[in-house]
């Protein structure tokens, strides 16, 4: 969508026309030096068919219909195997790195509230060899504390280097790895680590003190707790028969020449590396199990599609939000052929100006100058709505000449076509909030936004690749194509899987239907995980073999297949409600599009079936919010305006406005809203780690607001 031009008609005229003359004078010998030609035909042409012929499927990326590709290389089957291999290679090159931080701040707010500001200083780095050394240390000195080979051991632990050091040590010496959101509560903890029967986990003190103390007593098996923070000037207590060591300590006994002789046992491919738990955004968490063939299948779909990766000393952060056995996997994949170093970003810390870094400190992508990064859309709304409101505030021939390039850079870039002045002239300082060097971001855990996908692509000068996977598919499912510049899809099946379109009769998507097949998305291909642990009746539900020996997950995601063989998610079977009247109303696709919105930092829509209209509770852009409340004459905290009903009546107008104008059915459009003053975090438990809506949780703690809206109190 072009931003509105607010402009003299004659002095757009001449812009215009000035920007024909540089164009009809540089575009021969730009086209032929540039390849935008080749880019052009590579983004139209068809890139993936059903080799069954039939609307259905399945679905094949054009380069794999013969056969769907598991590994790299044959011989490199197992992750402990890759990571050896990238150690042998690139000893000396930057491997992990985490930020340090100098010191933390109180800093008095004007509305009275103490925000923690944090001094941040350089990245500290540990080279490969560093790390596969530590891992054999550490995987050793476990097997020395008694882990045995086959058994289960967790890790509940923030995202950072030890994270990795310790997974790592697990896969070289055949521990299958339990993984735990560290934003998960008491009772979904306890039952992981009971159904996976844990006698060994690793955590950080502050874990253990705030999370894991309260409900060690409620899981008898566990005998070891390993600390990852290398000074512990004091240790939390623990009940009696627990031992408690700090990861310099097993690193120490596993160093020992005794427990370096002991021979480890390597896994096999269909070994299970990890049982993920799931964020839990609908119940308690399930564990996948994902065995080392997985991964490197998944992989290997994702380095065939992104081949900007190809790079030597690449830079790749891990923000906190994402999945990190999946990335770590992908880290050492790529290293087959090239280098990549990957480092730990703090959503709060990634670009300055934040709420967590104190004034003078830099933002860690301004310091880390990353080429590659992924983040889920919440994050790349934050940019966009950041951005957008600092081009409000700008003068208005700064705002002119914003808008202007934008709208031709949002032309040249539908054709194909790159602008580099425009670049340099004026998105160069947008793009130095990412570091500068961003060749590649990537999208993925929820729908982004074609308003936010264009403004990455326009301003940060480099393509938005958006993905789409699952826990249950190792996070591989399809990846669009660095060169495809359309929305709101997700591109081809990756090489290693294929989809199928499942009939879904109640919600009325066939694959007969016109002009796109539309249906239920399977999953098929050696990516598709192992199943839910100790979960065999879901296992019967979720997944399936068939007769060729083929694994296939049922996503409850509901998909339509364009002409060129991309995939376009346009549904989910557990977010239809059917109203009073019988229309059915797609609560995703609602909050898909009311996000759009500059005054929405997030909202959740509900609907009851025994009601005939839709209600949201919003988090309002704070920025927005108190503007909003000047016109108005609203005084008071945020919370006292959230609660205002005359604020509520207004931000309701504004948000039908919106959907009126992106052309939402009327029975889709909230009739009413409730205000949220505190936005959602993972710590509110309202929302999962990769920011998606917990609506079980939502609807328990609005459950009176509900009531009042629909008419109770």
């Amino acid at each position: 969508m072009k931003l509105k031009e607010d402009v003299n008609p004659v002095l757009l005229q001449v812009f215009r026309s000035v920007v024909w003359v540089y164009s009809v004078i540089t575009f021969i010998p730009w086209y032929f030096f540039s390849g935008a030609g080749g880019n052009l035909e590579r983004a139209r042409r068809i890139k993936a068919s059903s080799i069954s012929g039939h609307p259905a499927g399945p679905y094949r990326a054009v380069n794999s219909q013969e056969k769907l590709s598991a590994w790299l290389h044959p011989s490199v089957d197992s992750l402990d195997k890759i990571f050896e291999y990238a150690a042998s290679r690139f000893p000396k090159r930057d491997c992990l790195g985490t930020r340090e931080v100098l010191s933390e701040e109180d800093e008095l707010q004007p509305n009275g509230k103490v925000f923690k500001k944090v001094i941040l200083g350089n990245y500290n780095w540990l080279s490969y060899e560093e790390t596969y050394e530590a891992s054999k240390s550490f995987g050793s000195g476990l097997a020395a504390l008694g882990q045995r080979p086959k058994c289960n051991i967790a890790i509940f632990c923030e995202t950072r280097a030890e994270w990795v050091v310790a997974a790592q040590a697990c896969f070289m010496y055949n521990f299958p790895l339990v993984t735990l959101y560290s934003t998960l509560g008491p009772t979904a903890i306890a039952h992981g680590l009971n159904e996976t029967e844990i006698t060994h986990i690793i955590t950080s003190k502050d874990l253990l003190q705030s999370r894991l103390k309260a409900i060690v007593c409620d899981v008898p098996r566990l005998q070891y707790i390993i600390l990852v923070d290398s000074k512990l000037t004091s240790c939390p207590s623990v009940p009696r028969g627990i031992m408690v060591y700090n990861m310099d300590a097993v690193k120490a006994m596993g160093s020992r020449p005794d427990s370096m002789a002991v021979d480890r046992r390597k896994p096999e491919s269909s070994d299970i590396a990890v049982i993920m738990y799931t964020s839990g955004s609908t119940g308690i968490p399930k564990g996948v199990m994902i065995s080392h063939g997985n991964i490197i299948a998944g992989i290997t779909g994702m380095a065939e599609r992104l081949p900007n990766l190809k790079y030597a000393n690449s830079r790749v952060p891990l923000p906190s939000f994402c999945n990190l056995p999946n990335i770590s996997a992908s880290e050492y994949t790529h290293n087959i052929a090239i280098s990549v170093s990957t480092v730990e970003i703090n959503p709060q810390h990634l670009s300055v100006p934040s709420t967590k870094i104190k004034k003078g400190s830099k933002g860690d992508t301004s310091v880390l100058k990353p080429t590659l990064m992924a983040a889920v859309p919440e994050i790349m709304d934050r940019i966009y709505k950041n951005v957008m409101t600092k081009v409000e505030e700008m003068s208005k021939l700064q705002k002119t000449l914003f808008v202007l390039a934008y709208n031709y850079k949002m032309e040249q870039i539908s054709k194909g076509y790159s602008t580099p002045l425009c670049d340099s002239l004026v998105f160069k300082r947008v793009r130095a909030l990412l570091g500068g060097n961003m060749r590649v971001l990537l999208s993925g855990g929820a729908p982004l936004s074609a308003a936010t996908q264009h403004f990455m692509n326009i301003c940060l000068c480099c393509p938005v690749g958006q993905g789409y996977g699952l826990t249950e598919t190792c996070g591989a499912g399809t990846i669009s194509e660095i060169w495809d510049y359309s929305t709101g899809r997700v591109g081809a099946p990756l090489i290693c899987s294929e989809i199928t379109l499942k009939d879904w009769e109640e919600g009325g998507y066939y694959s007969t239907d016109k002009p796109n097949p539309r249906g239920e998305i399977v999953i098929g291909g050696p990516n598709v995980t192992m199943g839910y642990y100790k979960k065999e009746s879901r296992n019967r539900e979720d997944f399936y073999v068939d007769e060729h020996g083929q694994r296939w997950f049922c996503t409850g995601d509901i998909g339509e297949i364009h002409s060129d063989g991309c995939l376009k998610i346009i549904d989910r079977k557990k977010d239809l409600v059917k109203l009073q009247a019988g229309e059915y109303v797609s609560l995703g696709k609602v909050e898909a599009v009311l996000k759009n919105c500059s005054l929405i930092d997030n909202i959740c829509a509900y609907a009851n079936s025994d009601q005939s209209y839709v209600i949201s509770f919003v988090v309002p852009n704070h920025k927005q919010l108190m503007v909003l409340a000047e016109q108005m004459q609203l005084k008071g905290t945020r919370e006292e305006i959230c609660n205002n009903a005359q604020m509520e009546k207004e931000v309701l107008r504004i948000i039908t406005e919106a959907a009126v104008s992106a052309k939402m059915e009327r029975f889709e459009i909230p009739k009413k809203i409730r205000l949220s003053a505190e936005p959602w975090t993972p710590e509110t438990g309202l929302v999962t780690d990769a920011f998606k809506l917990k609506r079980k949780e939502l609807k328990s703690h609005y459950q009176d607001d509900i009531e009042r809206m629909y008419g109770g109190k």
